[in-house]
């Protein structure tokens, strides 16, 4: 199979005008050789920011040199093996339904993945909350969702700005595997197993995500989270498995996870009944574990 044009990674200025061209809706599109954080450079831009709103934006990197995941961890990435952005929105949303977005994006980016792979396989990409993407239970890519008040351009109270990084591996997950002493996917497997997903190239998978975002995003502004539970139903990779939650490496709870409510959070299912998990790192229980 000849290589996938997604795992040829344009030059910047090919991906800023590509992406420009792929997104008119989106007032500032850029791709730069190298950045120290594409969410941090936006979320400054954002704060900094003032006069007539310009949102959505996106910036992407060949290299970020301090990228960052969840929980303050650090992204690693060699140059053309990681397709790194970030995107900043406008959303006005009570404080308290601002965490929703983190898996709200992990959703809305498996779902736009997923119309990019053949129909047979695209089940084989989930997603693991609060909104890990996975292929074939191995991490394909991570999310970070990061919020901050819209500066002095702000509307109204409940008007912030939501600024979600991505970052999808395109190869090297073998070395990653063994360096992070975990299961990591690679764009190029599924190129190998899938000619659907072989013809694609690193501007749509991107403006692909971009527009879910959006959309997902003006969706939930108007109409709420209610279709949340439903939606997320239909990626979610822990569904019916007996899970531990970590915090710091420690079990801080087990039980069955049963999706997540309308604030995103997950549900786990106890002898207790059923208690909703905002924070926490996901870890799957060996089957041979007795049931909870």
């Amino acid at each position: 199979m000849s290589t996938s044009p997604a795992l040829l990674l344009p030059s910047p200025a090919q991906l800023t005008e590509g992406l420009s061209a792929a997104l008119p809706g989106f007032k500032h599109v850029e791709w730069k050789a190298r950045t120290l954080s594409t969410n941090a450079e936006l979320m400054a831009k954002a704060r900094a920011g003032s006069g007539q709103l310009a949102r959505p934006w996106l910036l992407g990197a060949h290299l970020q040199d301090s990228g960052r995941g969840r929980s303050g961890r650090t992204w690693q990435n060699r140059e053309g093996a990681n397709l790194m952005f970030s995107c900043a929105f406008d959303v006005f949303l009570p404080s308290q339904q601002l965490p929703t977005l983190s898996p709200l994006a992990g959703l809305a980016a498996c779902e736009a993945l997923r119309e990019l792979i053949g129909r047979p396989l695209r089940n084989q990409l989930s997603m693991k909350w609060p909104n890990d993407l996975q292929w074939k239970f191995a991490k394909l890519a991570g999310i970070l969702v990061e919020v901050t008040r819209a500066g002095t351009a702000r509307l109204s109270s409940d008007h912030y700005v939501a600024i979600i990084g991505m970052g999808i591996n395109l190869s090297d997950a073998r070395a990653l595997s063994q360096s992070l002493n975990r299961q990591v996917a690679d764009w190029s497997e599924i190129v190998q197993e899938d000619q659907t997903a072989a013809t694609v190239g690193a501007v749509d998978i991107v403006a692909c995500i971009a527009r879910a975002w959006y959309a997902s995003l003006n969706d939930a502004t108007a109409h709420g989270f209610d279709g949340l539970p439903a939606r997320y139903n239909n990626v979610d990779v822990l569904a019916g498995q007996h899970i531990n939650v970590l915090d710091d490496g420690r079990i801080t709870q087990a039980g069955i996870a049963c999706g997540v409510n309308t604030l995103g959070q997950l549900i786990l299912r106890t002898h207790a009944g059923e208690t909703p998990i905002s924070i926490g790192e996901i870890s799957v229980r060996p089957q041979q574990d007795p049931a909870t």
